[in-house]
Order: structure tokens, then sequence, then C-alpha cells
């Protein structure tokens, strides 16, 4: 049996202008707000896109692209020997788009193998809600992933 890798695609409209957002995509102390307890980002390319979820689930990568108030391109994967999406083996490309008074973002996660579609599936619909939340200028509050 084969695992044949998928494309993710999950998308969310978000009550702030790309630039905002785009900033959440790209400042660590941001990117806190909304997703991980401790990241460390290099929005360039070749830079380091590292976020730690609940200090046992770590992601990691490095950014492939990143484009002002439009476009983040950036490898993922999980730390660890025992994981099956090793530390940018996948790539994540975040878009935005004008959207009248908001911002259309839409993800595509390449290079994901089931089962890790479905896992990763949940997880991106999770942390795209609460970057709504925060990017929009509220409070997602004390999220439940990362109280590993």
């Amino acid at each position: 049996m084969t695992t044949e890798a998928k494309a993710l695609e999950r998308e969310v409209r978000i009550e702030a202008s790309p630039e905002t957002v785009f900033g959440f995509l790209i400042d660590a102390e941001k990117m806190q707000q909304w997703m991980g307890r401790d990241v460390t980002l290099d929005a360039k390319p070749g830079g380091v896109y590292r976020c730690d979820i609940n200090g046992n689930d770590i992601a990691g990568g490095e950014f492939v692209e990143v484009t002002p108030f439009s476009r983040v391109v950036y490898t993922f994967g999980w730390e660890g020997d025992d994981h099956p999406v090793p530390v940018g083996s996948t790539t994540v490309e975040i878009t935005l788009t004008p959207d009248g008074s908001g911002t259309l973002v839409r993800l595509a996660h390449r290079g994901l193998a089931d089962p890790a579609t479905d896992d990763h599936g949940q997880g991106w619909e999770h942390y795209l809600g609460r970057l709504a939340i925060a990017a929009a200028g509220g409070d997602p509050g004390v999220d439940a992933n990362n109280m590993g």
C-alpha cells in the first residue's frame, strides 16, 4: 500500500487588511497570539520557521518566499525522530487577497501523505480560526492545543 502525498487546502475570511494579517504570519510575537507558546521566525528566504505548540509538538522549517502583504511560503514538519512528517518535508503556502474590508486567506499545505492529511487539516482549521480572531483585533483565548 502506498501513501500518496496530497495538497490540503483551507481558507478563511478575516475582517482585517492584508497588511495587518501579513504581520501575524511573519512576526513571532504576533504569531504567538494565535499559534504556539514559543515562536522563532526569520521571515526571509532561507530564514528559520519554528513554532513550539505545546512543549512536545514543535514545527520547523524555513521560509521559501515572503512577498509583503500577499504571500508567505515555508517548508514545514515536526521535530522528533518518530514523527511521520519530518522538519522541512512539506510546504505551506499562504496567500492573502483583499476582499472588501477584509482579507481572504488561502492556505495550501503540500506534500502530506495519508494519514497526516486529516490531522493537519483539523489543525489548520483550528489555527486559521484563531488567526481570524487575533488579526481582527480580538482575543482567541487560551489555546487548548498548547496545554501539552
